[in-house]
Formats: C-alpha cells, structure tokens, sequence
C-alpha cells in the first residue's frame, strides 16, 4: 500500500510537471529570419526544453523534401542541405537545395504547398545546390487575406530573386516580371550557368529585398561583379546598388560586356544582419578576385574580407573594418554578422560580432564600426612570389583570443602509425609555414587554419541574458601551391579529383588540399573540431569542448570523439541550452550553455550540416527544435533530404 502510494504521488507529480510545461497561455513564439532575427542571434526566448528535461527529446515529425543529388545521376551537382527554416503566422517555410520553396504544418510537418522555380539540374554550380534559407516581409497597405500581403524572398542556384505568396506558394505577379528579378543583369559575362549563384536568403530591411552572390572562385580576374543590391519588395524594381570599391574606380563603361558594375570585386555570398531601427545594414565580403594571388588588384581590396555598414536606405557606406589586408587566402568574411547588445559597466552598447575562417572573432560598435575590445596590427610574413606584394601587418584582436591553433611544425606532425606521423612530418618539412598568413608560394604554403576553418556559414549563436556567445571551430591544416600558369592544364590532367583552378588574368594558377597523412587523416593533433563559448563582458574563453566523432567517417561503431571538422552553427535557448549538429556525424547535441557538458544527443537520418532553429507555434503549444539532416556532398558527410523536428513527449 505505501509502495503504491509512493507510485501514485509520483505519477501525479509528474503529471503537474506536463501541466506547468503545457500552459495554455504560453505565447506563441516565432522564427522569422534565418538567424532567429534580422540581427541573427540564433537565440529563443523558450525555455520548455531545459537542462533537466533535454534528455526527453524525442523525434517528433519528419519531412522530406525528395530533393538529394551525389552528382552522378540525372542532376548533375552535389547537393548540401545547409537550409535553416523560419516560421511565422503558424506556418513553417523553407527551401530545398533544389530551391523548391515549401509550405509545413509547424507541428505534423505536413506539406501546404510547394512552389518549384524550375532551376536547370543539368548545370554544374560553383558551390554545389545550396539553399541556406527564405525571408518574408509583410505589405502593411494591404487588407489581411490579400494576395501577396506576406511574402516569402527566395533566390536561386541560377541567380533569380523570387517572391511568392506565403498563403498560397504562388508568384506575386507585380514583382518583377510574373514575380522574379533576373540578377544576373549587368553583373558582366558569366561563362556558365552556375558561376554566379545567390546561397544564402536576401535581408529584408523596411521596403527592401538584399542579395549579394556567390561567384565561382579561382577562374578569373574579370568574375562577375559582386555588387550588393537592393530592389522593392513590392514591384523588385532596382532601388539601389553598392559597388565594392571606392567611389572614384572607373566604372565600365555601358554596354561593356554587359557589366554595370566592376568586375572581378568581392562578393558577398555570406547571410547579411539588419539593424532596421537605425537602418543599417551589416554586409560581410569575400575576396577580391582570384583568392590567391593579388599582384593586379590594388583599390579593389578597398572593401574585401570586410565588415561593411550600409545605409539601408541608400546603400551608401557608414563605416567598413577589415578584417585581413590585401587576402591572399580566402579569408573572406564568411558568416552573418551578429548583432547583440554588450553589456559594460552598467551601460549597454550596440555591438556587432563577426566570426572569420581564422579564428579571430572582431566585436565592433554597430554604429561606428570601432572596436570594442582592442584590435593590433602585427606584422606578418612576407611574399616570395614574383609580382606579389603581401601587406606587411594583419589586424589581430587582443581579445577574444584567436579560436584555432596557428603553430605547425615538423615537430607537431600526427598521425595514427609511426609511419603516419613521419610521412606527415616530411611533407611539413618540405612546405613553408612562417605561422598564420604565410603568403601563398610556388614551393607550397601551409594554411592554417585554411579556408576552410575557424568559424565558417554556420557563424555564432549569442544567449544575450548569459553574454555568452558560442562558435564552432574547424582546425584542419591545408597547402596552396601557385602553379605557372603554363602548366595549368598539364597539372590538372595529371591530378585528377585535386582542385586546381586557373586564376586567368594572372601569372599563376592555384593547387589547393587537405594537409593529410597517407591514412587520411591530418596532419596535426586533434581537436579537429570544438564547441566554444565566449564571454562577451570579458572577451575571454568561458569553455572549449571537443565536437564530434568518427563514427559516421570511417562507418563504424568506434566511440572516438576527438573533435571533427565540421559545417553549421548553434542555437542557444533561455533555459541555458546549445543546440548544434554540423560535425560531420549524424547527431544533433545539446550542451549546457554555462559549462560545456554534453547533455543530449539524438541520432539524425543523414549529415546536419545546417543551423538549428526553435519555436512555438501556437498558444499553449509545444516547444519544437528542427534541423535540416540532408547532408553535405563536398564535405563527405551522409546525404538525405529530411527536415527533423523534435520536441519533449
């Protein structure tokens, strides 16, 4: 009798516990931009799932899409499912790498609609089929249940910005022409169809729609321009450009190969952040074109690898940092910049976060672009390639302190074999490495991190209660070696599956790979891989943890978990959660936003190269955690085509 009692207590506390959790009052909570919001924290005000009650989570829904290419059938790219939904007006929206735009029911995950802008799959695009995300805007001059009242922003792999009817999945006839503007007018020739492509969802700030593009790396001196552009939400008629150079650079001339822009000039392939209160609009940028050689460039560096503040309104510059002098690395700026508000001595400051390939996080004031913890020019190594002149300094932060590694030496090789670690140690031998920003050389530079680490698309989460913003590192060494141009077709014949682009208009083509041993593995000690919180107030490492295992590398059940490279961002919660997937296994985990510790994790059907998200969609409703699980193709991760809620039973 008293055992059931006890029983009978313990059910009925529990009980209580899901009523508390599913109060009929609680708010609905929206996920209206692919960072949480335009300032892209990536941060919910939810606190159902919590640390007490995360190891509960269970699959919930799966959706999917149907939409998944290894590049050997019918469509002729890889696919990468980077997107990261939004949700708003009881309605979840997003894009396949196919850039099917779809409709779901944010808590069955059962389709409303789909709108298909036909892409060509036959094309070979640039930076595989990735579409990172759709916008919305809301048209305050028209009556609810109008056409057209919300729309839903998408851009294309074939470089078309669509608006369609968030109701209804249709195109909104009065934008453009039948609902999409052709971006590839007046950004000069393109060579073929996926050279220039938009990856990331347009920025919305007041009455206007913002892309930039991705452009093919490594081709060309004359790439296509990238240009900024905003258009109207209402008509896309053109409301103005920002060409990324100085404005006295000679423009071409109209009717120039179809260029009304510079060509050859930064893109900005990255998400942008809005700060619509003071109509600023934060646009990070790649490189001047090609990435690793510089010798012709001079003003076009002017706004590469850069944080630039844009007048919303006007497109005009505000302010700009750069984060590297005169790149020759592709050290582009490569996620969205976020906007939080830092608090110092009582008083709050409007501050900008930017994560870089490097490691290096800058913390700027939003309005003039100065840095809030300090900022060093150092000297760095010089170039020994004929006709390249290497800026002397790089700009270093005092603080956050760099997140990866910078030191390889002979003596730092790794590997699993005696015979490993030594085959490593003479190829770091036979390589120049003078420490981070050894410029590119004939003989084979070490790039380390490369341009494929520090903090990549996936960017940073910030928890703005806690000061804590959390990152995730991949630390891979990698080897550039400039190539006579003469020899550029010899070598690329002679190493099949290496990338080896051309760089035309320069002396030199490139060769670039993984730093790896005969095993496969890098050539430096792990982590290769980590999860880090920064403190904002201190600007000091509060934790650093190892993420990611083997298992899904190598295929088997080998509970090894040194820190894998990885693709993706966190999502921080107000319960004191971080949620991320993005290592090249098939989890999604939840850690403690205080110590690091690993709380959770649940198992995905494919690679979640993507950004989590998190909301409530109705009154009363369920708190729900969705991440895309479609894999990456380039990064050699699982591919699939789901999109995976889950939620506490």
């Amino acid at each position: 009798m008293i055992h059931t009692t006890i029983r009978s207590t313990a059910l009925l506390l529990c009980a209580l516990a899901f009523v508390a959790r599913a109060d009929p009052a609680a708010p609905v909570v929206d996920w209206p931009d692919y960072g949480g919001s335009r300032g892209g924290e990536s941060y919910t005000p939810l606190d159902e799932i919590a640390p007490h009650n995360v190891s509960q989570l269970e699959v919930a829904w799966t959706y999917h899409t149907g939409d998944v290419s290894d590049g050997k059938g019918e469509v002729a790219s890889t696919t990468a499912f980077e997107n990261t939904p939004i949700l708003v007006d009881g309605t979840l929206y997003l894009c396949s790498p196919f850039n099917r735009v779809i409709a779901l029911d944010p808590e069955t995950g059962q389709e409303r609609w789909s709108y298909d802008p036909g892409i060509d799959l036959s094309a070979r695009y640039a930076n595989q089929l990735v579409c990172r995300g759709v916008s919305t805007w809301l048209d305050p001059e028209r009556a609810p249940g109008a056409p057209c009242r919300r729309r839903i922003f998408t851009a294309t792999a074939d470089a078309r910005l669509v608006a369609l009817d968030a109701a209804r999945g249709t195109p909104c006839a009065d934008f453009g022409k039948d609902g999409q503007v052709d971006l590839t007018l007046g950004v000069g020739r393109i060579e073929w169809l996926g050279e220039y492509q938009v990856t990331s969802p347009p920025a919305v700030l007041g009455e206007r729609v913002v892309v930039g593009a991705a452009v093919s790396d490594n081709q060309r001196t004359d790439a296509p321009s990238g240009v900024v552009r905003a258009f109207d939400a209402r008509s896309g008629a053109l409301a103005w450009s920002w060409d990324p150079v100085p404005a006295d650079y000679p423009h071409p001339a109209a009717g120039t190969d179809d260029a009304a822009w510079v060509l050859g000039t930064a893109n900005v392939w990255a998400p942008m952040a809005v700060d619509e209160a003071r109509d600023l609009l934060f646009v990070p940028t790649g490189n001047t074109s090609p990435d690793y050689y510089g010798g012709h460039r001079g003003a076009l560096d002017e706004f590469a690898a850069s944080l630039v503040a844009l007048r919303g309104t006007t497109g005009q510059v505000v302010w700009h940092f750069r984060t590297v002098n005169h790149d020759l690395w592709d050290f582009d700026v490569p996620a969205q910049p976020v906007l939080t508000m830092l608090r110092r001595g009582g008083v709050e400051l409007p501050a900008v976060v930017q994560t870089t390939k490097i490691g290096h996080v800058f913390v700027l004031h939003r309005e003039t672009g100065e840095p809030l913890f300090p900022v060093e020019q150092r000297a760095v190594p010089a170039s020994d390639v004929p006709g390249e002149q290497a800026s002397p300094t790089q700009p270093f932060p005092v603080l956050p302190p760099r997140l990866t590694s910078a030191k390889l030496t002979p003596d730092d090789a790794w590997g699993l074999t005696f015979w490993d670690r030594g085959a490593c140690r003479e190829r770091i031998e036979s390589l120049r490495f003078d420490g981070i920003f050894t410029p590119p050389s004939l003989r084979g530079t070490i790039m380390y991190p490369g341009n494929a680490g520090g903090s990549n698309w996936g960017g940073m989460a910030i928890d703005p209660v806690r000061q804590i913003a959390v990152t995730r590192t991949s630390d891979v060494p990698w080897v550039v070696t400039l190539l006579p141009s003469a020899d550029f077709a010899r070598e690329r014949a002679a190493n099949p599956g290496v990338e080896i682009g051309p760089q035309r208009g320069t002396p030199y083509a490139m060769r670039r790979e993984i730093l790896m041993s005969p095993l496969g593995l890098p050539c430096n000690a792990p982590p290769w891989g980590s999860l880090v919180a920064l403190d904002l107030a201190t600007g000091k490492i509060r934790w650093r943890v190892p993420h990611g295992g083997v298992r899904d590398i190598i295929g088997l059940p080998i509970p090894w978990e040194p820190g894998v490279p990885g693709i993706g961002g966190p999502l921080t919660t107000k319960s004191g959660l971080v949620f991320i997937a993005a290592a090249m296994d098939d989890y999604l985990r939840a850690f403690d936003s205080e110590t690091g510790a690993e709380l959770w994790r649940g198992r995905l059907p494919a690679g979640g190269q993507a950004t989590p998200m998190s909301y409530r969609a109705r009154p009363g409703g369920r708190q729900y955690v969705v991440i895309a699980a479609g894999g990456h193709a380039r990064a050699g991760t699982r591919l699939g085509d789901a999109l995976v809620a889950f939620a506490l039973p």
